[in-house]
């Protein structure tokens, strides 16, 4: 059985951890009203630029001068993923979800006998993958020194994309990151980025003409050119943002879930401690009465 100092100590260590998840708790809670914010604004103009880029798609696939970004280049032998994960930890499981889809997708490229790179955004994610796959991983973007997801951020990581297709490495390039649904839920996904034929939503509301008939200055060849570029930016930008929503939801989940947990380790210690003091204390005076009877 523990002292009653071993317990002491273990009730005011567990009272530290406590203090410090609450912490952790209310930073998430203030993080994620912020992230959440952010991530719902991006979708409008998310959903705009599918819309343009839906429109303009669907005048240029099948012509010759469509651009190897929009149609592809006429095979898919080559995949590179893109892994979105935390940079940090203490978020639950939602760097293990996003982790685990992963390697169940670079194991379905492989048996179908694709090759497969991976370019990993997130240190978490990094360190998860590369236990199995290090061969595989060519890039690792750690965002950790970012104070804000933006524009930049993304196009630094569009950039680095859109490099490597115009080199040739892969065919088709998909995201792997999680989607935002509520605070505690986040749902990870597998969606296509390049071509970006196969990520824009056949769905998405297109603009009403009223039957006019529209001359694109310059023609759609350069528009789409230009554009396409800044879609994959916008998609990367997006899904960064839900990605740090979901991330500061699982974290304040997980917080508030060891916050309680300690509790009621405390309690159960706190009880355990005035048991044992108990029996000491009645130890001693079956002891003391002891001796005043054998006098």
């Amino acid at each position: 059985m523990a002292s009653l100092k071993d317990l002491r100590n273990r009730i005011a260590s567990v009272k530290s951890t406590q203090k410090i998840t609450k912490a952790m708790q209310m930073v998430s809670a203030a993080k994620l009203r912020r992230a959440q914010e952010a991530a719902e604004a991006a979708r409008p103009y998310a959903g705009r630029m599918a819309a343009v880029m839906a429109n303009l798609s669907s005048a240029m696939s099948g012509t010759a001068g469509a651009s190897p970004l929009l149609v592809g280049t006429g095979h898919d032998d080559k995949y590179l993923l893109l892994v979105m994960t935390a940079d940090r930890g203490l978020c639950g499981g939602f760097n293990s979800n996003i982790a685990r889809l992963a390697r169940t997708r670079v194991n379905e490229l492989q048996r179908a006998g694709k090759s497969v790179q991976i370019v990993c955004v997130g240190k978490k994610g990094f360190d998860q993958l590369k236990r199995q796959f290090a061969s595989l991983i060519v890039k690792m973007f750690d965002l950790k020194a970012e104070k804000t997801l933006n524009g930049a951020v993304a196009a630094r990581i569009g950039d680095e994309i859109t490099d490597r297709f115009d080199a040739g490495e892969f065919d088709v390039c998909e995201i792997i990151a999680s989607e935002f649904v509520s605070v505690i839920s986040q749902k990870p996904f597998a969606k296509a980025l390049i071509p970006a034929i196969n990520a824009i939503d056949e769905g998405a509301p297109r603009p009403d003409t009223g039957g006019g008939i529209y001359d694109a200055e310059p023609d759609e060849e350069s528009i789409l050119n230009a554009l396409l570029p800044r879609y994959i930016t916008t998609v990367i930008l997006s899904t960064l943002l839900e990605n740090s929503a979901g991330e500061m939801g699982a974290r304040m989940a997980a917080m508030d879930n060891a916050t309680r947990n300690a509790g009621e380790l405390i309690d159960k210690l706190n009880l355990l401690y005035n048991r044992t003091r108990q029996a000491q204390i009645t130890t001693e005076l079956t002891e003391i009465i002891s001796g005043a009877e054998a006098l």
